[in-house]
């Protein structure tokens, strides 16, 4: 039996994040390989949400998009795209939300718009969606992206959506629900903010991962004391 990849071990440190919990927002990719292999091995009663408004999906195959036909037919319901922000997710109605970004800073910001200057960008990015919305609103939020200096910046070319801002209190000033941004999941390891500074930490390394590695790899990364860092086993 060959070993698991990278990306499908960072997919299954996300599943089990879930393992608790009610509700997730999704989108596809990643996120939503995570949230369905969290409902059919160990979180039967979670329930999927998706930007294209069904809710409590249950899909057997990776939708190809938010607007694949098994998600609609395997709904509890559907509503509308105005219905869901306004209802489910601005009251923070939704548990946990999984987002993706191209750039996350130290605290948790996200980029999706641009790289480069915005008025003339190197690379015009799918832009917010409902992200800054979704961040603000949901009771967590779990960011999956790749673990590398592209990725993980000192600054962000453009700030899509707000993590932790600038630091303690910057949620709460701009009135925002939840938690925010709870952990960084990448293929090298899991980075959490730190409970006084809100800068994200390196809490838990995936198996065979050295911190050195990880360190290399990106600028934003406070290193960890031995104390709080966990090696996580690959799956089976």
């Amino acid at each position: 039996m060959s070993s698991a990849t990278a990306e499908e071990t960072q997919t299954v440190v996300a599943a089990r994040r879930l393992e608790h919990a009610g509700s997730v927002f999704i989108g596809v990719g990643r996120p939503s390989t995570a949230a369905i292999l969290a409902r059919m091995v160990h979180n039967p009663d979670l329930v999927l949400v998706y930007e294209s408004g069904t809710i409590g999906a249950k899909p057997f195959h990776i939708p190809l998009s938010i607007g694949d036909g098994e998600l609609a037919q395997t709904a509890d319901f559907v509503v509308s795209v105005p219905e869901m922000f306004n209802y489910w997710i601005g009251t923070g109605r939704v548990d946990v939300a999984f987002l993706g970004a191209a750039q996350v800073d130290r605290f948790a910001n996200l980029n999706s718009t641009v790289i480069g200057d915005y008025d003339q960008p190197k690379t015009r990015l799918p832009g917010a969606g409902g992200a800054p919305e979704i961040a603000a609103g949901c009771g967590e939020v779990v960011v999956i992206a790749p673990h590398n200096p592209r990725t993980l910046v000192e600054r962000l070319d453009f700030v899509t959506t707000v993590g932790h801002g600038d630091g303690p209190g910057s949620r709460e000033r701009l009135g925002f629900r939840g938690a925010g941004p709870t952990a960084l999941i990448t293929d090298l390891g899991v980075l959490e903010p730190d409970p006084q500074t809100r800068e994200l930490t390196l809490t838990a390394t995936m198996a065979g991962v050295a911190v050195e590695e990880v360190g290399s790899c990106a600028s934003p990364i406070t290193s960890p004391s031995s104390s709080r860092r966990e090696t996580l086993s690959s799956p089976p």
